[in-house]
């Protein structure tokens, strides 16, 4: 785990702070960088972009994405067919004023929820940790690039 972070604004850490006379510390603004030494911003993330870690992340995301999505328009389109082409179907009564077409639209919902929760499940198992390394490695390349 690391301590330093790179999000962290030094600028907007002394704001504020007393310098110990009861006045307000100077702020130091950094000096800039110059340009021109080492890669640009644009390549590092070129590079990154390019890298097998960022590939597997991405591939990753699309092995989970695109079964979920094409299952749930299925599902989707099944219970919208069925409304249309059998409505005899849908308005069998199954307990009461609940009918077939009222659980199968609870069931939307249900599967909306059940898929986001499966979604953010993934997410932290299997991309979150490689997508935050690829995050720390890009802002320690792109350290010290004047903008």
């Amino acid at each position: 785990m690391r301590l330093d972070d790179p999000w962290y604004d030094a600028l907007a850490s002394g704001w504020g702070d007393l310098d110990g006379t009861g006045s307000f510390a100077p702020v130091a603004v950094p000096a800039p960088t110059t340009p021109g030494r080492g890669p640009s911003a644009a390549e590092i993330y070129l590079e990154v972009q390019r890298s097998e870690a960022f590939r597997e992340v991405r591939r990753r995301y699309r092995r989970f994405v695109v079964p979920a999505t094409l299952a749930f328009l299925a599902w989707y389109l099944a219970y919208v067919v069925t409304a249309v082409s059998a409505p005899g179907l849908m308005a069998r009564p199954v307990a009461g004023a609940v009918n077939v077409a009222m659980i199968a639209g609870l069931g939307q919902f249900l599967t909306t929820f059940l898929l986001t929760g499966a979604y953010a499940r993934h997410a932290r198992l299997r991309r979150d940790r490689a997508a935050l390394d690829l995050r720390w490695d890009t802002q320690e390349m792109t350290r010290g690039i004047g903008r």
